[in-house]
């Protein structure tokens, strides 16, 4: 599957979530109907993938988690606030670059529509 082909079918599933269950949810409730929708899509997902952070050939003990893992490459950050906000674009693309994944998605919840680069974003990793 291209990763086109494998975008096309996220997007399906993340409107396919908003539209049965609407705004005002927590981000847990939202992130387990979506991984519930790719698997039924037949994609391979993980979530609250831990992200190891190293610095200079050190590994911390410290780390984030991936909201959703899908096909081990698209990362997927579920929000549920008032607006994103230029942070939660950083935090997403922080995340790309430690774990050097080059696509990732991410999306609030809780809006009245699921609109591009408002309550949708996807960012690319050009590492």
């Amino acid at each position: 599957m291209t990763n086109e082909e494998l975008t096309y079918k996220i997007r399906g599933c993340i409107f396919e979530v908003f539209k049965e269950m609407g705004p005002g949810l927590l981000e847990t409730v939202y992130e387990a109907a979506l991984c519930f929708e790719l698997r039924s899509q037949g994609l391979d997902v993980e979530c609250q993938v831990p992200i190891i952070v190293k610095y200079k050939d050190t590994e911390f003990g410290l780390g984030f988690r991936i909201d959703v893992l899908v096909e081990e490459e698209i990362i997927i950050e579920i929000k549920s606030v008032e607006s994103l906000q230029d942070i939660h674009k950083k935090k997403l693309t922080n995340y790309l670059k430690l774990t050097k994944n080059k696509i990732g998605f991410l999306v609030n919840f809780n809006c009245k529509k699921l609109i591009d680069r408002e309550s949708i974003f996807r960012i690319i990793n050009d590492y």
